[in-house]
């Protein structure tokens, strides 16, 4: 079903909804032929993050995006969100659009979310390309830790109701004051539009919930992760893009990968791949979804 949204439009971009599990999940698609990519959004960002993606994929491919629940125009969350509760969204949603299996793509905090998707229902996804992206019990806690150069936010995010008490109503200030400038190489690539439109939806009730479930999730479910990471490791083709980050993608996703590994890295670009560098990500993503469908 196509709905109206206040997202600003994207040439060839639908906006829809689908009933997942209890919630109610927008996403958007565009493309009309290929095999299919599902994008999947980090923080603070929504499926916004990839509109200047989105077209160079959908030449080629049926792309589509989607706001997790708890972000975006998406369900508000509950107060025990977590990413299972999110890899089941996302399975439902594989179902809900009769196209698996995908090409998933996640990036930054919806690591452990791709990730649990990808394990426990791997007929879902026929590749996986991780952007920018770490997991719990394989060295992503360690960025909580501020003693050792770790950030602030993490904890702030992960404490349910601390987010509505000290971010709610400086949500344009929070994105564009700190997040993006203090995450990019270029900052010229986050656009006002841009922060404009992410505040919008982080600033609504309840806005935080799914970043607060997706972050106190990072900080409790190593253990779990990595028992799943030893019982299930992952058989599909991955792709690790890094950015900003180094090599931390590739060496994560090492760890929790039985199949092929290719690694890229964007030179000169910041944690937001999508928003700095879309030509340079599509290009990555193109030519390993290409070699994938070939075999």
């Amino acid at each position: 079903m196509i709905v109206t949204t206040p997202s600003p439009s994207v040439p060839g971009v639908t906006h829809h909804t689908a009933q997942v599990e209890g919630a109610e999940l927008h996403y958007v698609s565009a493309g009309a032929a290929g095999s299919p990519i599902l994008l999947v959004h980090g923080f603070p960002e929504t499926w916004w993050a990839f509109h200047l993606l989105i077209p160079l994929l959908a030449e080629r491919h049926r792309v589509f995006a989607v706001d997790l629940r708890g972000f975006g125009d998406s369900s508000v969350a509950t107060a025990d969100h977590d990413s299972t509760t999110a890899a089941a969204d996302l399975h439902g949603l594989v179902q809900h659009l009769d196209v698996g299996p995908v090409h998933l793509t996640g990036q930054d905090i919806s690591g452990a979310t791709v990730f649990r998707l990808a394990a426990t229902h791997p007929e879902d996804v026929r590749s996986l390309t991780a952007v920018e992206m770490g997991l719990p019990g394989f060295g992503l806690e360690k960025l909580a830790d501020v003693t050792h150069g770790g950030s602030w936010h993490i904890g702030v995010l992960a404490e349910p109701g601390i987010p509505e008490l000290v971010l709610a109503g400086r949500e344009r200030e929070l994105l564009g004051g700190w997040a993006f400038p203090a995450m990019t190489a270029d900052p010229g690539s986050v656009t006002d539009a841009d922060v404009d439109e992410l505040a919008r939806t982080y600033g609504r009730p309840g806005g935080w919930r799914g970043a607060t479930g997706l972050y106190r999730s990072m900080l409790t479910e190593g253990d779990a992760v990595r028992d799943l990471a030893e019982s299930s490791p992952l058989t599909m083709p991955v792709l690790a893009v890094g950015a900003g980050g180094g090599a931390f993608t590739e060496q994560t996703v090492r760890q929790i990968a039985a199949g092929p590994v290719r690694a890229v890295q964007l030179d000169g670009v910041g944690h937001y791949a999508a928003l700095e560098a879309p030509a340079a990500l599509a290009a990555a993503i193109l030519g390993f979804v290409a070699d994938v469908d070939g075999a």
